[in-house]
């Protein structure tokens, strides 16, 4: 029997958290966590959720926020979930209902990359926070995705999202981008003495390129719109008891 679209994404979604378990995956996931601490201490409320497991464990440890939920979008074959499980585009939360919400490199391997942010949108509070971690494709990164990155493998079969390219369906969402922040300028490269012996172009890049990292960190806000009463162009005049004067009936 031929594989389902949904096999295939199940596939993808194991490969992608087997990805983050090797020694550069776990080099990258250091490096967001560095960032993501950076962040998520000043972000209160009572409800924090982490939307995609992304190795052994979660990137809500520096939040200051006591109830802490990370939701799996896809358990790995062969092994219980850890985590409940859902859906992106159809998560199983209350409308208005999280004050933070986390996003590490979901839109790259689903399907429905704008609908995710969407459902996000759904289920923040007003002022509500998004963070989102995704892939550069203006980057070392990027460019090692053209050139040697084979299909089907993680996490280059992924479709890298420009910065800008999140940032304005943020934008049509009403979402305010608070923070932008690329980081990891190291190449892609597997062993563990080039991730050291790279390590210099972080620093580098964070003071001459700081766009363009392998990496990125966008911090949103939720708007919320404040809808402005209409006064009507006509009024009743009254009489002092109340009741409408005979003129105002023509």
């Amino acid at each position: 029997m031929a594989p389902t679209p949904e096999d295939a994404e199940r596939s993808v979604r194991a490969r992608v958290v087997e990805w983050f378990g090797s020694y550069l995956g776990e080099a990258l996931l250091q490096a967001e966590r560095g960032e993501i601490n950076q962040v998520l201490p000043d972000l209160f409320g009572y409800h924090i959720v982490q939307l995609g497991v992304r190795g052994p464990d979660n990137l809500l440890g520096s939040s200051r926020i006591s109830h802490r939920v990370v939701m799996d979008i896809g358990p790995v074959p062969g092994t219980p979930p850890q985590h409940p499980v859902c859906f992106p585009s159809a998560l199983p939360l209350a409308s208005n209902s999280i004050d933070v919400m986390v996003v590490p490199h979901v839109l790259e391997f689903e399907p429905e990359a704008f609908t995710v942010l969407l459902e996000a949108e759904r289920v923040l509070i007003g002022e509500g926070m998004l963070v989102i971690l995704g892939f550069h494709p203006w980057s070392l990164w990027g460019l090692w995705r053209v050139l040697f990155g084979r299909p089907g493998r993680v996490p280059w079969c992924g479709r890298f999202i420009a910065l800008g390219g999140v940032r304005g369906w943020l934008a049509d969402l009403g979402f305010e981008v608070v923070r932008t922040r690329g980081f990891y300028f190291r190449p892609p490269l597997a062993r563990a003495s080039n991730v050291h012996r790279f390590a210099f172009l972080d620093r580098f890049g964070a003071r001459c390129w700081p766009y363009f990292g392998g990496a990125y960190l966008i911090l949103a806000k939720k708007r919320v719109i404040a809808l402005t009463p209409i006064v009507p162009s006509w009024r009743r005049t009254l009489v002092p008891n109340g009741a409408p004067e005979a003129g105002a009936h023509g």
